[in-house]
């Protein structure tokens, strides 16, 4: 089964930028489409961004026009660029296939904070 490993996050000012990184691992990483999900504290797991293996792009709601997903096929890495960071957007972030196929990593830690 695949591994996946999440970096990036960190402690950020409202309006600040971060940008995540996925490396996935024993999988065939460019047949998925790969999504970014977060978990804040208290609530359930949500998709927030996801990218098919050609490229397109969907996003939800809330961070539609501040976030963007990219992927890197050739080095199994998929991104998550964030602006305009809001306390919101605090939680943990994780990537997997859409929708979830492998066993999930340990995420990143985002936390929007004054």
């Amino acid at each position: 089964q695949g591994q996946l490993v999440e970096s990036g996050g960190g402690l950020v000012q409202p309006g600040g930028s971060l940008r995540l990184s996925c490396a996935a691992s024993r999988i065939l990483f460019s047949i998925y489409t790969m999504g970014w999900y977060r978990q804040a504290r208290g609530k359930q797991r949500e998709l927030v961004a996801a990218i098919t293996s050609g490229g397109s792009t969907d996003y939800a709601n809330s961070v539609k026009g501040r976030f963007t997903i990219s992927r890197d096929n050739a080095r199994n890495t998929v991104y998550l660029q964030m602006n305009t960071l809001k306390p919101e957007d605090t939680a943990i972030y994780y990537c997997n296939a859409d929708p979830p196929r492998m066993s999930w990593g340990q995420g990143t830690q985002v936390t929007v904070s004054s």
